[in-house]
């Protein structure tokens, strides 16, 4: 071993735990306590049942005081589950919680081994190493940020809404950043809600109105973020305000300069419904939109394509709230914390050519069905075709763009119950016959089996099957001017060619198509499936890898609206500890840069994925932001000079724990 100056004779206590049978069953951990008690440093070697356990840190406290240890190594599971738990132990005893290190000799060991003595080696190799190891580890401090109070929320669907309005009621200044004209996402589209069947409009327009009356609460529809600086407790943030071509503080939402539009009937693609009706290029998104103001569509307006127009909108505005000269404008505020709940996009189901969509005009995605059935919809809440028929029969595939290795593999948990609701407002609002077919039935949440079950009551047809193909070809007179579904039944055993009127397609939900935009904004991390990554699947659901930084809603994954609602009072829950304390402390794992070696190459900037390293040019050195820096070592391995090393990983910590590895020993 490599030595190094010290202050004073180190002392170390090791500490191996059974975990119960996680570790006893698969390491000798009486033998991997024998081994290391007489190592050099090794003061005193406990094995113990359950270290976590309160009796397990008493033990560690009571020997640190007893045999005057100064170091302390713990060998038991995931150091992410227990390592801030025997810090505070080491804390509390009176030594400094960074003179302490954790071997994980679970999932390391005893979860990869079948062989008892291979296991019990490989945990004392593991141990030696960080015997070896922490003699070098010095005493480190937490720092303290203090933290801004102000939130920004980003996403004004359901998520974004309850987020927002929980953060307000406490008392805390929200900025409320979406980029459509108006907030509700797309829950403001829908009909009923599932399984209660709840008016959607009446549980989500009385939180938009009172997002746009709150006090605390700073509206900003209509925009985007631009650009995102500084670290947890201190973010800044440049929001892009695109021109609605109306002075906001004048109009009043009147709704004058929409009948005065030249273009009487509307010609373009109306988004609200998603294309089944047709808008004028000024327009408001639905009746309900909050906030009530107007916005001219650029690509649509002849005046501000061409320059020309009669300006009847302009006349008929008797408030002079119409301006065209607008431009975008930016702003930047200053934030704490962020939470990001942008939602998720609906599979676009014309990646399945052979489910008939786009190519037959009566093949509808479920989304233009919740605008069909709804009251406030196009044909006002009429089952109606664009052939202009009422459908007597009507088939809803499952899983359209979910469960398929073709399209996307994930489950996207509200296909089921969404179809189920279809069937049902369908069935009574036409009187059709209406066909599920459905690969297997998913309704887990509270009270959507119920509603399964009622549905089938109902006299709605469920075949268990995967559709293989949608086509208007007629083997028979009966099947002429059919949509003609080809499916097997699983449960008889049987090919069946079902003809229908109208086919409702089920479709998945994925993550935005630009969801990587706002990942790079924030420095937040994916996952394979590309919706936002949690910094922990159980313990941290809507913690990420930036502090501060929260995920709400559909952005992480597949949810229904009460796990929305759920996820993002959590969210607001997170963020106002972090508010309420007023600061963080940052762990001390950070790189530092060693000015006399450091030759300015600027090699390391570039590299930082958390752009924590900047260039002072007055002294033609590197510098890292400790705050920004979260310690993950790519700066430290990148400089050809050597310059820069990190608290917890320096080289002699790695370098002694390699050599403690690499001696093998028989035992």
């Amino acid at each position: 071993m490599t030595s190094t100056k010290q202050n004073g004779e180190v002392r170390i206590g090791y500490f191996v735990c059974h975990c119960g049978h996680n570790i006893g069953a698969t390491i000798d951990v009486l033998k991997v306590a024998d081994v290391i008690k007489n190592l050099p440093g090794v003061v005193i070697s406990r094995e113990y049942k359950y270290m976590c356990s309160d009796p397990g840190q008493e033990m560690i406290q009571e020997d640190i005081k007893e045999h005057n240890l100064n170091r302390i190594v713990v060998a038991a599971c995931s150091p992410l589950l227990h390592e801030n738990t025997f810090r505070r132990a080491t804390e509390k005893a009176g030594i400094n919680q960074y003179y302490f290190h954790m071997v994980n000799i679970r999932e390391n060991a005893s979860w990869v081994h079948v062989d008892k003595a291979e296991a019990t080696r490989k945990a004392i190799d593991l141990s030696r190493a960080a015997i070896q190891r922490v003699f070098f580890h010095q005493a480190l401090e937490k720092k303290q940020v203090s933290i801004n109070p102000n939130v920004l929320v980003v996403g004004g669907g359901i998520s974004g809404i309850h987020a927002a309005l929980t953060l307000a009621k406490a008392g805390k200044k929200v900025y409320l950043v979406e980029r459509d004209p108006t907030i509700g996402g797309l829950m403001a589209k829908f009909d009923k809600t599932f399984p209660t069947l709840d008016c959607a409009a009446c549980i989500l327009t009385p939180k938009m109105t009172e997002v746009k009356n709150h006090p605390n609460i700073e509206l900003m529809t209509y925009s985007e973020v631009e650009k995102v600086s500084g670290f947890v407790g201190q973010y800044k943030a440049t929001i892009k305000r695109k021109p609605r071509y109306i002075k906001e503080d004048v109009c009043v939402g009147c709704l004058d300069c929409i009948d005065a539009c030249i273009y009487k009937d509307g010609k373009y693609y109306d988004e609200f419904n998603v294309g089944l009706s047709k808008r004028k290029p000024v327009y408001i998104p639905f009746p309900q939109a909050t906030p009530q103001l107007v916005v001219f569509d650029p690509e649509a307006c002849v005046r501000l394509k061409r320059g020309k127009c009669k300006e009847t909108c302009v006349e008929k505005c008797d408030r002079d709230a119409i301006d065209f000269d607008q431009k975008e404008k930016f702003e930047e505020i200053e934030i704490g914390s962020v939470i990001v709940a942008t939602g998720f996009q609906i599979f676009d189901a014309k990646k399945i050519p052979y489910y008939g969509y786009g190519k037959y005009q009566n093949v509808y995605n479920a989304l233009e069905i919740e605008r069909l059935v709804n009251s406030s919809g196009p044909t006002g809440g009429q089952v109606v075709m664009r052939n202009g028929e009422v459908p007597k029969k009507i088939g809803i595939i499952h899983c359209v763009g979910s469960r398929d290795e073709k399209t996307n593999i994930w489950c996207s948990r509200v296909c089921c119950t969404y179809s189920v609701k279809l069937a049902h407002l369908l069935k009574e609002l036409s009187g059709a016959d209406v066909y599920n077919f459905y690969i297997d039935m998913r309704t887990p949440g509270k009270g959507q089996e119920e509603f399964y079950n009622q549905v089938m009551r109902e006299g709605v047809h469920f075949i268990r099957g995967r559709v293989a193909e949608v086509t208007d070809w007629a083997a028979e007179k009966e099947e002429q001017g059919k949509l003609i579904i080809r499916v097997e039944d699983t449960l008889i055993g049987v090919v069946r060619r079902i003809p229908v009127d109208m086919v409702v397609l089920g479709v998945g939900v994925e993550p935005h198509s630009d969801a990587d935009k706002i990942r790079r904004l924030f420095n937040i991390s994916c996952s394979t499936e590309g919706f936002y990554l949690e910094k922990h699947p159980k313990l941290a659901p809507f913690d990420t890898a930036s502090d501060g930084v929260y995920i709400a809603g559909g952005c992480q994954g597949p949810k229904d609206i009460t796990d929305a609602v759920a996820q993002a009072g959590a969210a607001a829950a997170e963020a106002l500890a972090l508010i309420d304390k007023g600061f963080i402390e940052m762990e001390p794992n950070t790189a530092f840069i060693s000015e006399d070696n450091c030759s300015g190459c600027k090699s390391c900037i570039p590299l930082c994925p958390y752009t924590a390293i900047s260039f002072d040019e007055e002294v033609f050195k590197a510098k890292i932001n400790e705050v920004l820096c979260k310690g993950c070592g790519t700066c430290v391995a990148a400089c050809p000079s050597a310059a820069i090393d990190q608290n917890l990983f320096t080289n002699d910590q790695i370098y002694n724990e390699i050599d403690g590895l690499l001696k093998y020993e028989i035992v």
